[in-house]
């Protein structure tokens, strides 16, 4: 079966979101998430710590620090800052969305979600369903 021209670009920008992931410093869990809208990545982002903190997501217990911010939240956070709108843009992530984090892409007017990695909690997916956006599990990334 060939792969729609669609699910090529999915993969397409699902790889270029794990190489974005690499750069976070988080060492339990390495996140990248990209913005795209009209064929155009707009924002990207990576899970990590808030301008100006040190780089390191964990305490000396290996938890992650509560005020570390998800891939998703910072690409949010970045497009929002620009002259950009995430509305009715498509999100990639390497790892779905929690809870906290579906709020903010609903919110942002992103209307479809592509990941590859389930998180352990699929509530934010579940809400991200009942709100009408459209999701998109790959579980591959091969052609």
């Amino acid at each position: 079966m060939v792969p729609s021209k669609q699910k090529k670009y999915d993969i397409a920008y699902l790889r270029m979101a794990i190489e974005w992931s690499k750069l976070s410093y988080c060492e339990r869990r390495q996140v990248g998430a990209l913005i795209v809208k009209d064929k155009m990545i707009i924002s990207d982002g990576y899970n990590g710590t808030p301008t100006g903190f040190e780089n390191f997501c964990e305490d000396e217990a290996g938890y992650t620090k509560w005020y570390v911010l998800h891939a998703e939240a910072n690409a949010i956070l970045k497009v929002a800052s620009s002259t950009q709108s995430a509305n009715g843009a498509t999100l990639y992530i390497t790892m779905s969305p929690c809870r906290e984090c579906s709020k903010l892409i609903h919110q942002a007017g992103i209307k479809r979600l592509v990941y590859f990695e389930e998180y352990k909690d699929d509530s934010g997916i579940k809400f991200l369903k009942k709100a009408g956006v459209t999701i998109t599990h790959i579980k591959t990334l091969e052609l």
